[in-house]
């Protein structure tokens, strides 16, 4: 006969003996998971502040603590967040030492430009601490198409400085100092073997042109400032190639497996993107140099 009293029913234990087990999970995106309290299951877009946001099927999305209560693949989990290196205290996300707050300052006549909305966010996300004590406005273009003549309405001078930052740059530093140096070294690579980019003769332009004293013109070699971003701040491996028939954006989202059909749809995309970034250790080394330089250009004198 079977012994159904072999063991002792009340010991350490008895009230969970049979139940899954919580398994702790380090959130990665696209990760499917339910919420029980609430019926809601979806894909991991994004997390932060504590939150994770789910988006299901029909693309509606909502937002949960972190933490516990969640199922993943059928079992219960408890959700954490990826191990990053993340801005040492008293630092800003630039990696600058963060001073005293202070009140708000009166704009400096110097202007830093770059060419569309996202680069404006992501400078100011990376940067924006430091410009505010610097009093350095950032404003986007549009475009460099019209440089020139933007440039020679603002008239610079060595009061009045202007740092443009520009997308696909395949020669950031031509006719700098930086440059000169390279070319005495007999490092001519970014002149003579690469076939340079229309955002290259655009800036050449204005390099040699009357307020080329007062002008640093300078960038990174991404066809878009979403390459800027290292592709492990988003949760993916590398960013995929894009067909030159495919307009890049589009193309991006599309080897993400991101929707990728509307306006909105970028939009949110770059949300996701700018939303991994906490500091300048995720984004593109050489991007974060340009953007230094520019920044050391057109601080005022008075703090240089």
């Amino acid at each position: 006969m079977t012994d159904r009293y072999s063991s002792d029913v009340l010991a350490p234990g008895w009230r969970t003996a049979g139940r899954p087990t919580t398994r702790p999970v380090t959130l990665e995106l696209d990760m499917v998971l339910e919420d029980p309290a609430s019926g809601f299951c979806g894909a991991v877009v994004n997390w932060e502040n504590g939150l994770v946001v789910l988006e299901d099927r029909r693309g509606k999305r909502r937002s949960f603590p972190i933490g516990p209560g969640f199922w993943l693949e059928g079992s219960p989990v408890k959700l954490r967040t990826p191990h990053r290196a993340v801005t040492p205290p008293g630092h800003t996300a630039s990696g600058s030492l963060a001073g005293p707050e202070q009140p708000a300052k009166v704009a400096q006549p110097s202007r830093l430009w770059v060419e569309g909305i996202h680069d404006a966010e992501l400078v100011e996300k990376v940067w924006g601490a430091d410009l505010r004590y610097l009093g350095v406005v950032v404003e986007p273009l549009g475009g460099v198409d019209n440089l020139c003549d933007a440039v020679a309405e603002f008239a610079p001078s060595c009061e009045r400085r202007l740092g443009v930052l520009v997308d696909h740059l395949l020669n950031p530093r031509a006719g700098s100092t930086d440059q000169a140096a390279s070319n005495r070294a007999g490092d001519r690579r970014p002149d003579s073997s690469v076939r340079l980019t229309k955002e290259d003769h655009i800036a050449e332009q204005v390099r040699t042109g009357p307020y080329a004293p007062y002008v640093m013109i300078t960038g990174h070699r991404f066809v878009d400032i979403w390459q800027a971003v290292l592709p492990s701040a988003v949760g993916v491996a590398v960013w995929p190639n894009v067909d030159r028939s495919m307009e890049w954006k589009r193309g991006i989202c599309e080897g993400l497996g991101w929707p990728n059909r509307t306006n909105q749809d970028m939009a949110r995309a770059w949300r996701r993107i700018l939303a991994g970034v906490k500091s300048w250790m995720d984004l593109d080394r050489s991007f974060v140099t340009e953007v230094e330089r520019l920044i050391d250009f057109v601080q005022p004198t008075d703090l240089e």
